[in-house]
């Protein structure tokens, strides 16, 4: 009876978390300056050649 308990309680509060999360319009990607230039040719394309809108990049540099 007890595992049943624990197991039932545990359950319900994984599944109060599920539901936090949010569908987003578009794609955020924040990283390193290094690949900047590349991740953004990448993004351009992607957004250029297919259907879905293209991915917002943002550079970060050394300094967080």
């Amino acid at each position: 009876m007890n595992r049943i308990l624990k197991t039932t309680v545990i359950a319900a509060a994984v599944m109060s978390v599920a539901g936090v999360a949010q569908a987003r319009d578009q794609i955020r990607i924040v990283g390193s300056s290094t690949v900047y230039p590349f991740a953004s040719y990448v993004t351009e394309e992607f957004g250029a050649l297919t259907n879905y809108p293209t991915p917002v990049i943002e550079s970060t540099g050394s300094g967080g």
